[in-house]
């Protein structure tokens, strides 16, 4: 009886130990497929990425200067449009600016960008400081409150 074990228990670690070869070399296969599908054809990067990667995709490079203030709120509309863009700093000027680097192609999306960000940053232009609405307020209500103290009193000027 513990032969007929021993023989079923060695044939089935033989038929587990095949099919679990079989299964490993079958994923090797297919990962070394997938890697090298992955080689033939390379997926572009989008969004900010480096100016040397944005150049090596020969699309035809353009740039814009921007201001170190609106950079967030311009990466926030190129995200948004899906424009592939560089930044790069230049300090040779004194107070540094920055160079948007971006494929020529993408030139209707970003124009669509700038709009946005134009539209932003006149809103935020038009609207005035919340301080100064207070200071502004403050001074109106002491003027009145003096006002309302004459009259009060009998003193009138």
């Amino acid at each position: 009886m513990q032969d007929e074990v021993r023989e079923k228990s060695v044939a089935f670690v033989i038929r587990v130990g095949k099919t679990g070869g079989k299964l490993t070399a079958s994923m090797l296969k297919y990962a070394i497929e997938q890697y090298l599908k992955q080689q033939r054809n390379p997926r572009a990067p989008h969004g900010k990425q480096s100016v040397k990667s944005l150049v090596r995709q020969g699309a035809g490079v353009q740039n814009i200067e921007i201001t170190d203030k609106n950079i967030r709120s311009f990466q926030s509309a190129a995200r948004k449009y899906g424009v592939d863009y560089a930044l790069k700093k230049d300090t040779s000027s004194q107070p540094p600016r920055y160079l948007v680097f971006f494929k020529a192609r993408d030139t209707d999306a970003l124009t669509a960008a700038f709009r946005e960000f134009s539209g932003k940053q006149l809103k935020r232009n038009k609207k005035p400081s919340i301080l100064v609405q207070l200071k502004k307020f403050q001074g109106q209500i002491v003027n009145h409150d003096r006002a309302q103290n004459r009259t009060k009193n009998g003193i009138e000027r």
